[in-house]
């Protein structure tokens, strides 16, 4: 039992550290973003919002895929039976 909460502590701490450190990252690509619009240049701009629209669909893609996987094998389990 005390191995597993000096695991869940640990894993703990290092997402809390975890989270600062992406919080710094938004700062700067905010920064290095709004550097290039004053300067004319859009382009770091789209390419951002394209990337955070792939980060923003693979989660839920990859909870669809598991889903229908699971739902596909239940109804397998269901015609054997």
């Amino acid at each position: 039992m005390k191995s597993i909460l000096k695991k869940f502590i640990a894993s703990s701490f290092l997402f809390i550290l975890s989270i600062s450190l992406a919080s710094a990252q938004c700062a700067m690509c905010r920064a290095s973003v709004e550097n290039n619009v004053a300067n004319g240049d859009t382009t770091v701009g789209a390419s951002l919002n394209m990337g955070i629209l792939y980060l923003f669909v693979a989660p839920y893609l990859l909870a669809a895929i598991i889903g229908f996987l699971w739902y596909r094998n239940s109804r397998k389990s269901k015609v054997s039976v």
